[in-house]
């Protein structure tokens, strides 16, 4: 394929990995990717150099006969989540063509998955002025339990932002960071119809506003690359970060019909379809939330807790219960039998029921707990305990976004993407079972990074300040 002179280069920071695309402006076709495992910890708290370290192998794994082409770069990653550095020392304007961290002193990141915030706090904190609620895990929220159990830390930081913010922010060597609406509405206390935050609400219970990005529009630039990078021309526009549920639903629809919902299953999952464009925001809140997409549009979603997380944590399980017994199994060998054995296992009537909450969902006011009903002696085996653990992750999204209201909506075609589905034909089997009146199939597009390369496509070539 010839490769024309112009490239974007799209970027996902992700909760357990970063991916990169490279592709060709005229043909919008990927001639480049790389993806590589952060190990930067999977639960509340990650470390940011470890992400970093890992944006840095997947861009020098990328022949710089590509990257010197690269004209545009997108951004996007994980959602909700926050950390807090000082700009004046989070990273070095050296001589080399490499981005490195600092060594003034840069927080954790504190993830999506964070749970620091339980019921009773967020039953304190004040009512936000937004159609989306507040929820453990949000940067606000986090920031506002920082604020009453540990203000020593939060006075330590002059910036806050999602990590991807923080990747914009030293590419650009930007003083102060910027941030998408999408990202701005993951981190709760955002009025999206206003597009500002809630200010007036936050002075309420002095929350640090000076730790408030900056927002701007979803697909604007943030700046330009302040040096060369790995052989990126230095200049390079680089966008304002954006959501990579956004992105990853963005690179689904670029090949599908405009009817098509999404349901991406990864360490979470998400099952989402596009708003008509005239769209009205409702007074109520429900198992659905309406987050902001492109071009003034919005994306419903049911953003599930419970994906291929569950579904680790009961391999886990069992790998445990096989050490305790004295044998040592890989988890991937676990994962193999488990899916053969699911395959094999007998239907019954009195099957198992898992409700698989294990890590709680934000629209029920209980704690995070599991549930397993229905036991017997004829159901107890692997493949059909795991059969109704799949069962379990697929009735609880149908719960939250049913078929009926997929066709209420006009939706003709469900396409799943993402790790934790594409490998697993049984959970497949699942989603055509449950959304039975709905066409539905696999593809192995859904890459955040393709998404995010996309929108910088998308972008007009004029910065915006």
């Amino acid at each position: 394929m010839a490769i024309s002179a112009n490239l974007v280069l799209g970027l996902d920071l992700g909760t357990t990995s970063v991916k990169v695309s490279v592709i060709d402006i005229q043909s919008r076709k990927v001639v480049a990717k790389q993806s590589k495992d952060t190990q930067a910890g999977e639960g509340a708290e990650q470390d940011v150099s470890k992400i970093i370290s890992a944006v840095h192998n997947c861009i020098g794994r990328i022949p710089r006969d590509l990257l010197k082409n690269v004209t545009k770069i997108g951004v996007c990653g994980q959602m909700h989540g926050v950390l807090l550095w000082n700009q004046e020392t989070a990273w070095n304007t050296t001589s080399s063509d490499r981005f490195e961290l600092g060594k003034g002193p840069i927080s954790s990141l504190y993830t999506w998955q964070d749970s620091r915030c339980s019921l009773e706090f967020l039953s304190e904190i004040p009512k936000p002025d937004s159609h989306l609620r507040i929820a453990s895990g949000y940067g606000c929220a986090t920031l506002l339990w920082k604020l009453k159990n540990e203000p020593e830390e939060l006075s330590l930081y002059s910036c806050a932002g999602t990590i991807q913010d923080f990747l914009v922010s030293m590419l650009c060597d930007l003083e102060s960071p910027v941030m998408s609406i999408q990202n701005a509405a993951s981190w709760g206390y955002f009025n999206t119809q206003e597009k500002t935050w809630n200010l007036d609400i936050l002075k309420t219970v002095d929350f640090p506003i000076h730790l408030l990005p900056k927002v701007i529009d979803s697909g604007s630039v943030a700046g330009t690359l302040s040096k060369t990078w790995c052989g990126i021309p230095r200049g390079t526009q680089v966008l304002t970060a954006l959501g990579d549920m956004q992105c990853s639903v963005l690179s689904t629809l670029a090949n599908e019909i405009a009817c098509t919902a999404v349901l991406n299953i990864s360490t979470s999952a998400q099952l989402s379809f596009r708003m008509p464009a005239d769209f009205i925001l409702p007074d109520t809140q429900s198992s659905i939330e309406y987050f902001p997409y492109f071009d003034n549009r919005y994306l419903a979603v049911a953003a599930s807790l419970n994906g291929g997380n569950v579904m680790a944590s009961f391999v886990r399980m069992l790998q445990s219960w096989m050490q305790d017994l004295g044998f040592g199994v890989p988890q991937s060998l676990i994962w193999d039998k488990m899916l053969t054995l699911v395959k094999q296992s007998n239907s019954t009537e009195q099957a198992m029921t898992i409700i698989p909450t294990l890590f709680g969902e934000r629209h029920l006011s209980r704690l995070p707990a599991a549930e397993v009903s229905n036991i017997n002696s004829g159901n107890i085996s692997l493949g059909n305990v795991a059969k109704a653990l799949f069962e379990g992750l697929i009735t609880n999204l149908h719960n939250m976004m049913s078929t009926t209201l997929l066709e209420q909506y006009g939706v003709t075609q469900l396409v799943g993407t993402g790790s934790a589905l594409s490998r697993n034909q049984p959970l497949q089997q699942q989603v055509a079972a449950q959304y039975k009146n709905i066409p539905f199939k696999t593809v192995q597009e859904g890459d955040a990074s393709y998404g995010a390369a996309l929108a910088a496509l998308n972008t007009p070539r004029s910065p915006t300040n």
